[in-house]
């Protein structure tokens, strides 16, 4: 496509000459501008169609083209997808900013009304674009349509900070976040496959969905994320732990953990797979997706007089294996 000959079909000037001319423009004016920007965006899609099939080379465009700079939304500058709006003068914007701007353009301030663009909506349709991770190491390219699907599942699309303690809004790929808990978020990391932690609290009755604590394990060369909090379950405080892999979901269904806590000849147990750093802390809490403990039988394991919660939590991380003959087997790291 030749991008210099669509750069036009926004527009951006057919205010001002207006006003040049004199005043605002009639209804026969406002017939024959829209028309004409209607033509200038069909001969585009004409020849976005043409070089889609070969004419021009078939080359994806890039994300920094004249094109999609077109396809971009003036107010959130998000990609726009149909119905994309215009006002009078030819300026564009999605359908969730025509309502955030109360219907005026906010390039002109002209009433939008109910214009349709169908011309450049019709141009998307001939477009291929590179993920927007692809800087990330993604090397697929979609059609503009279909590219808004793949990015919300995209495998390269960075992972969101884990800490559950405040709202972190840092984002990254795993060496970065793991780099940033222990060193921002002073997080404890420890190598290994099993563990073996005391938690300790002296009013355990002040449960103010307070998280308590997150450790970092490394072992089979993942990173794993062990939670321990506190919070309302209805009316009653309880107490979970579970673990989160840092990675893909598909790659978390590899590996299987317990957790044990127990004393005076009691003990609790709960075996599950590790829930993906993709689900929420809040997600897989709210599942209740880990060993979850009363307060009551916490303060039966703390002993003594049952004001102080002191909690001793065991587990072990393994990766299944299959044997040549099919069978599962657990494989525990040195």
């Amino acid at each position: 496509m030749d991008v210099d000959s669509v750069e036009c079909l926004s527009l951006p000037d057919s205010s001002s000459s207006v006003a040049a001319a004199g005043g605002a423009m009639d209804g026969d004016d406002v017939g024959i501008a829209l028309h004409a920007h209607g033509a200038l965006l069909a001969a585009a899609a004409a020849r976005a169609a043409a070089s889609a099939k070969g004419g021009g080379g078939g080359a994806p465009l890039g994300a920094g083209s004249g094109v999609h700079e077109l396809l971009e939304c003036p107010v959130c500058t998000n990609s726009m997808y149909p119905p994309i709006h215009q006002c009078q003068n030819g300026h564009t914007l999605c359908s969730t900013c025509k309502a955030r701007v109360h219907n005026r353009c906010p390039t002109c301030r002209q009433e939008l009304g109910d214009i349709r663009c169908l011309a450049l909506e019709k141009v998307a349709e001939s477009l291929e674009l590179p993920c927007k991770y692809c800087s990330l190491g993604c090397p697929e390219i979609f059609p503009y349509y279909s590219k808004i699907k793949h990015e919300a599942q995209c495998m390269f699309r960075p992972y969101n900070c884990p800490y559950a303690g405040s709202e972190c809004a840092v984002v990254g790929d795993i060496p970065y976040l793991v780099a940033h808990l222990r060193d921002d978020h002073k997080v404890d990391m420890h190598s290994g496959c099993t563990f073996n932690h005391r938690y300790v609290k002296s009013n355990p009755r002040e449960v103010e969905n307070a998280t308590w604590m997150l450790t970092v394990f490394h072992c089979f060369g993942q990173y794993f994320c062990l939670h321990f909090e506190a919070f309302q379950l209805g009316m009653a405080p309880v107490y979970m732990a579970f673990l989160r892999f840092m990675g893909d979901e598909n790659e978390a269904r590899n590996y299987s953990y317990s957790l044990e806590v127990g004393a005076n000849g009691r003990k609790m147990v709960w075996e599950g797979t590790p829930r993906s750093v993709r689900d929420s802390h809040r997600k897989v809490r709210d599942s209740h997706d880990g060993l979850i403990i009363q307060r009551n039988m916490a303060l039966f394991f703390s002993g003594g007089d049952r004001k102080e919660l002191k909690l001793r939590i065991t587990g072990r991380i393994w990766k299944e294996q299959q044997t040549p003959d099919g069978a599962c087997i657990p494989n525990l790291c040195s």
